[in-house]
């Protein structure tokens, strides 16, 4: 399957970044031919191999320079570039500003994310090699706190859904300036997580990340950031499950219950006009779950 040979060679590159990476290198880790992990590379992701190792190569630098007080000249040599020079000429082009200035002050940009290529509707044997054997359940509810904190994402009022809201925003910038702030994320919240809000009786949908509720920084070009007090949530969820054969199903599970259920019933309210709904989607580590707000009463 042509997904599943790209996304073999995203997983070998990603280990890899820090060594000299070459198409014959690349094909033979993944047992199909140069011309065609080249060819299938950008006919699938819209890039070439080399840009997409290049622009993950300085992803990383970036994350170096803004985590740690090494060298720049000891990075880039890291990340293959033959001189500090060099390393600076490449960043500033990519970032418009140079690594010294993005250290002392590590603000959004639009780092170049992890592809991602396999998704529900790709098929396979055994339904492709990332799957997860496990089993459908029923969904479940339990009740979490979460603390005060900030949600700093974009907001659209004209769509509910994941992919229709991507249809509307640019994706990998929109991703790459999220990844360029993981160091602020906030621990519960986190980093990369959508969600729902009401406006004139209808859910709009979001994307963004967790912040302390004290953050004043920088915001991405059209997010906003909005501050919500401690809540308590209504979880409702499905444990870890096979991504590639079950999402749309364990997603209609989990929101079938979600959107209907009635608070009352374990002694709570909404608290939606207060506080930010929530979607968390780590099939392989956490499952699917959808958080709304609640008060007890």
């Amino acid at each position: 399957m042509q997904n599943e040979a790209v996304e073999k060679m995203i997983v070998w590159i990603e280990t890899h970044l820090q060594e000299d990476l070459s198409l014959l290198q690349i094909s033979r880790q993944v047992g199909y031919s140069p011309y065609y992990c080249s060819s299938r590379f950008h006919q699938i992701t819209g890039q070439t191999l080399k840009s997409y190792i290049a622009g993950r190569r300085l992803a990383h630098a970036a994350f170096m320079v803004r985590d740690t007080n090494r060298p720049l000249l000891d990075i880039a040599l890291c990340y293959g570039f033959l001189s500090q020079q060099a390393f600076t000429r490449a960043f500033s082009q990519a970032y418009d500003l140079s690594p010294a200035a993005y250290r002392k002050n590590p603000f959004p940009i639009p780092l170049a994310i992890k592809k991602t290529v396999l998704f529900p509707d790709d098929t396979g044997e055994k339904g492709g090699f990332t799957m997860n054997q496990t089993l459908l359940t029923d969904a479940k509810i339990r009740v979490e706190y979460i603390p005060e904190h900030g949600y700093m994402a974009l907001r659209d009022e004209g769509v509910q859904e994941y992919f229709p809201f991507w249809q509307r925003h640019n994706c990998d910038e929109t991703l790459g300036m999220i990844e360029s702030l993981s160091h602020i994320a906030h621990p519960v919240v986190g980093i990369h997580t959508a969600g729902w809000f009401w406006k004139n009786e209808k859910r709009g949908y979001t994307y963004g990340m967790g912040v302390e509720q004290s953050y004043s920084g920088s915001l991405p070009k059209g997010f906003t950031l909005k501050k919500y007090p401690g809540s308590y949530y209504l979880v409702f969820y499905h444990p870890t499950f096979d991504f590639l054969k079950n999402c749309q199903e364990v997603m209609d599970r989990v929101e079938t219950l979600a959107w209907a259920f009635d608070p009352k019933i374990l002694g709570f309210a909404w608290n939606e006009e207060d506080c930010q709904m929530y979607q968390r989607h780590r099939p392989e580590t956490l499952g699917y779950e959808v958080l709304r707000p609640v008060v007890r009463v």
